[in-house]
């Protein structure tokens, strides 16, 4: 069994503003209509799942951690599986798809504190939208996960 088999550790975040909208950016490697929420790989040396998604999150968005309230956590990891045609071309084609620890927080403040332009921007586009459009928004190979994360936080939402 290779590295081909193996899942990236990675975490995510659905991110609710004060209208319970979630928070969608468009990826500036893929020219779809395809949104999707906040996410990065865990490094070797992480050993904090939910300050990772802190430090993913600003990255992403440019959204300081003191402006987001952890919510909740899923109480196990998710996977998703990367269709054979893309796991060449991702991550060096080390992975088979991602394990990811997801949190649901909330953003305490404006849209004003968000800003897609980091030192290493990874969307081109961002918006909020209801909880219930992400699964048609997310690339297919996510929606299963997408449609989990749903059910998973389903009370807070």
């Amino acid at each position: 069994m290779g590295n081909k088999d193996k899942y990236r550790r990675g975490v995510g975040v659905m991110l609710l503003n004060g209208d319970g909208k979630v928070f969608v950016g468009a990826r500036i490697d893929n020219t779809d209509e395809a949104w999707q929420m906040p996410q990065g790989g865990i490094d070797d040396d992480d050993d904090d799942e939910w300050a990772t998604a802190l430090r993913e999150l600003e990255e992403e968005t440019g959204i300081p951690p003191h402006l987001v309230e952890r919510v909740s956590a899923t109480p196990e990891r998710l996977k998703y599986d990367l269709p054979k045609e893309l796991r060449s071309k991702l991550w060096g084609g080390k992975w088979k798809g991602q394990d990811q620890d997801w949190f649901l927080a909330r953003f305490l403040g404006t849209d004003a504190d968000v800003n897609i332009a980091t030192e290493h921007p990874e969307f081109r586009d961002w918006k909020w939208i209801e909880p219930s459009d992400l699964p048609e928004l997310i690339v297919p190979f996510k929606r299963e996960l997408y449609r989990q994360l749903l059910r998973e936080f389903a009370d807070y939402l």
